[in-house]
């Protein structure tokens, strides 16, 4: 199964507002470069699927923007759910997922109903740490490396 890179994400400052951007630079060991997540050991690149938020904005009834979710890049065509301990590629950088992201309490300040909405099977997306150097940017290929 093979999919796509739909969007890039970095947080500036811890709490602060997702900027978009177009392309990033990963960093083995290290995440993005310029995001407040950059050298934390587990958690250094979060990741969410497309087609879960196509299915939220269907559950909610609104248009729920992906942004809200805080994560670092949006994926379509993979499935992240159980997905712990596996590889997946994207463009040329290579990511190990470490586990699941659950949704926190800012999600439901940023709408009501989104934290319960992401919680069940690993909606809310994965966390990673970066494997290899590499630029990527929005059209990447995304796949898993088994």
């Amino acid at each position: 199964m093979s999919g796509r890179l739909e969007a890039i994400w970095l947080k500036r400052q811890r709490g602060g507002e997702m900027s978009a951007v177009s392309e990033a630079t990963a960093e083995a060991g290290g995440g993005l470069a310029g995001d407040a997540n950059y050298g934390r050991t587990r958690r250094q690149v979060t990741l969410i699927e497309k087609e879960v938020f196509d299915t939220l904005n269907a559950e909610l009834a609104t248009s729920v923007d992906p942004a809200l979710r805080r994560a670092n890049l949006m994926v379509s065509g993979v499935s992240l759910a159980d997905t712990r301990d596996r590889r997946i590629r994207i463009g040329d950088c290579v990511l190990q997922v470490r586990g699941e992201t659950r949704p926190c309490t800012i999600m439901e300040e940023q709408l009501t109903g989104l934290r319960d909405a992401l919680d069940p099977d690993w909606r809310g997306g994965v966390f990673c740490t970066v494997l290899s150097d590499a630029r990527i940017q929005v059209g990447d290929a995304v796949s898993w490396e088994d």
